[in-house]
């Protein structure tokens, strides 16, 4: 294996390896987004667009020219009859087995790091779609509170204003707290409903993580089964050797 293409098994293995921590359950996406939010990451974030084209266009130009050395290699040869040069033969199978085995190592690559970059951006949207629904959970739970102190107090000028019917502040008070009441019900109403549009955005994006993590391991599994078969020429080849 040339050089390039070691670097872009590396490179593969590499995007294995964070594709496993970026799905590890007991990693919270919260956490992650602290992760991503560090001095360090922002650094090379500021960057991170630059780095992702760059890497696009190597792995695009790699990939490219696996799909060239396998379409030479897989075509007929007249230059050599293979059937009456077994050496020859053993020799057109082991570089048609090396590009095929380039040619996945390439697209595998450049298909991981499209999944590395839509998985940090789902774990960030996560972190915020959490943050915002324990937001609204807290403003809903302070305007349902605030709403039992003012029940209580009309409730108290109430039986004050029974008592004395000529108090005339009490019955002005009963009236202000009772459009507090209107007002913050309205409040609670409106946080109610932005609570459950926050949660319903967050179950799409859950779901929308559950399947691109099916997909990874359908792709992963994929990948393993390619292997295996791309090992088995290389096989038969040395022992006909």
């Amino acid at each position: 294996m040339t050089l390039q293409w070691s670097f872009i098994a590396v490179f593969l293995y590499g995007e294995i390896g964070l594709i496993t921590i970026l799905l590890l359950p007991f990693i919270s996406a919260s956490r992650w987004q602290k992760i991503f939010r560090s001095s360090i990451i922002q650094k090379f974030a500021k960057f991170s667009h630059i780095y992702f084209n760059v890497f696009i266009v190597i792995l695009l130009l790699l990939f490219m020219d696996a799909i060239r050395e396998v379409r030479k290699y897989a075509g007929p040869t007249s230059e050599v009859d293979l059937k009456h040069n077994p050496d020859q033969e053993n020799l057109a199978h082991m570089r048609l087995f090396r590009a095929q085995r380039n040619l996945y190592i390439a697209g595998f690559a450049l298909f991981g790091w499209f999944i590395i970059r839509r998985l940090v951006t789902l774990l960030s949207l996560q972190a915020q779609m959490q943050a915002q629904s324990e937001a609204s959970q807290k403003q809903a739970q302070s305007a349902s509170d605030a709403a039992k102190k003012l029940m209580e107090e009309k409730d108290n000028i109430k039986n004050m204003a029974r008592s004395d019917d000529t108090d005339v502040d009490a019955i002005k008070r009963e009236k202000d707290l009772a459009t507090q009441l209107d007002e913050t019900k309205l409040e609670l109403k409106k946080l109610k409903k932005e609570l459950e549009m926050k949660q319903t955005d967050f179950e799409a994006l859950k779901k929308q993580s559950e399947g691109t993590n099916k997909e990874y391991d359908r792709l992963l599994n994929e990948y393993s089964k390619a292997q295996e078969k791309l090992e088995s020429p290389e096989d038969g080849s040395k022992k006909s050797n």
